[in-house]
């Protein structure tokens, strides 16, 4: 069926020999050899590279960059973030709504794990990728109630065995003691809320949570979760977070801090001052910075528009070149030295101080013998070819693995939690200076002396 939907839509010249070629198209002869996922990669690394018939790679192309640009895109974006909120704070994926469609949505709950994120909102990406699904509750449930009346049932078992209690009253006296105790006015606590509260509560007793500023968080949210909260405990239960979705977002995460340790002192509840405090509200690298400069209180992040849709850098761009035809290296010129190709079929070695440190990737021609560890090196450095580096690796370690020959897949494909665990270790062993956010060192990208002159041998023919 797919080469007939291409005989309808290509030239009618088009020769039959073309048609017949495709429908015996097979992979045997493709080889596929790559970074194993989740490793960190450099500019002008070749981080992919495919040998087989010039027709079947070239076919391959478009696929394998639509599979690998937005990835490499949002798994990046998501370590930006992680690196920024720090190794404690929880971080949600929440960009369902917002990301380029439902497969895009998929994707960049997928790749956020794998950057660093904890869990998605995306029940559809938990189901296919088990990757946690952590949620909060909404603003519209909070506004669809208006008076206690509309809270049914009323009652609530307590965790430890005995008669049904009746929350929503329960809950009515402790507002009266938590404002009492705060020295707001009860009356202002909106009583909506407090029903959609107690209602949750009541649902879901052992996982109750707060979002506080549907209308004034000080004294309305703030007041009647801490007066639902404790009728919970009153029963054996423990709420389990708060959120924000406004405002200031560090100040408000403080003062709701010193709220909560009020209460846990004045009714003697210690575990209260620790109920996790979570946000969200468009949050972005720069709310990040923000909240670390200003201190804050804040647990658990949610973010969403500034994660999947990538507005520092919309795009990445990985290009897929032709670097070798029948055994011939080939070469693409450009006056722009850092745009140019690298000629022939590469191996890449990642070399590493004796801290750990990666500090430089080195691309050699495949068939020259591999760097030792303790070896000088003489080097010359992509952009600066004219200038040789000599360097002494602590470790070399071979980046590419070979994922496909003979039409078989010959290497163990690791599982989603096995390559966010290596992304993880892969970005904790940069060096400082080349991981931070603003303006890193620069990351080495050498060819040996055998490729620069290759690369030499090639310009000189060309030109």
């Amino acid at each position: 069926a797919d080469v007939a939907y291409l005989r309808s839509v290509l030239p009618s010249t088009t020769e039959d020999a073309f048609f017949e070629y495709l429908s015996t198209l097979d992979a045997s002869e493709v080889t596929v050899a790559a970074v194993p996922e989740g490793s960190v990669v450099f500019p002008r690394v070749p981080f992919l590279q495919v040998k087989g018939p010039l027709l079947v790679v070239q076919l391959l192309e478009t696929m394998l960059l639509c599979l690998v640009n937005y990835a490499s895109l949002v798994a990046t974006n998501a370590a930006r973030f992680r690196f920024l909120a720090g190794p404690d704070v929880k971080l949600i994926e929440m960009g369902l709504r917002r990301a380029q469609g439902p497969d895009g949505a998929l994707s960049a709950s997928k790749y956020s794990y794998i950057g660093g994120f904890d869990s998605t909102s995306n029940v559809l990406a938990g189901k296919l990728y088990d990757i946690p699904v952590r949620g909060t509750i909404a603003h519209s449930f909070i506004m669809s109630f208006t008076s206690l009346e509309e809270v049914q049932p009323r009652e609530v078992l307590p965790q430890g065995g005995g008669e049904p209690v009746d929350l929503l009253a329960l809950a009515v006296s402790w507002l009266q003691r938590v404002c009492e105790l705060l020295q707001t006015p009860p009356e202002r606590a909106n009583q909506g809320e407090l029903a959609a509260f107690v209602s949750y509560a009541i649902t879901f007793p052992g996982n109750f949570q707060g979002l506080l500023d549907t209308y004034c968080v000080r004294r309305s949210g703030l007041p009647n979760f801490c007066a639902v909260a404790l009728a919970l405990q009153q029963l054996g239960y423990r709420a389990i977070g708060v959120r924000l979705d406004s405002g200031d977002l560090a100040k408000q995460s403080k003062e709701i801090r010193r709220v909560l340790r009020a209460c846990g002192a004045h009714f003697q509840v210690p575990w209260f001052e620790s109920i996790p405090i979570a946000v969200s509200s468009d949050i972005s690298e720069q709310s990040l910075e923000e909240f670390s400069r200003e201190g804050s209180e804040i647990d658990v992040i949610g973010i969403g528009t500034n994660l999947v849709t990538c507005p520092l850098q919309p795009s990445l761009g990985c290009v897929y070149k032709l670097v070798e035809v029948n055994g011939s290296p080939c070469l693409k010129l450009t006056e722009d030295e850092e745009k140019m190709t690298i000629p022939g079929t590469k191996m890449i070695y990642r070399l590493s101080d004796a801290a750990g440190h990666p500090f430089m990737d080195l691309m050699a021609l495949e068939e020259e013998p591999s760097p030792r560890a303790g070896q000088e090196l003489v080097v010359h450095v992509l952009g600066q070819l004219g200038e040789t580096s000599k360097v002494v690796p602590t470790t070399v370690e071979p980046l590419h693995r070979t994922y496909f020959r003979d039409g078989q897949v010959c290497e163990p494909l690791p599982s989603l939690t096995e390559v966010r665990t290596h992304a993880q270790v892969s970005l904790s062993l940069l060096n400082p200076a080349h991981r931070r956010l603003h303006d890193p060192q620069p990351y080495p990208v050498p060819v040996t002396e055998r490729l620069h002159q290759l690369l030499t041998t090639l310009q000189q023919a060309s030109q």
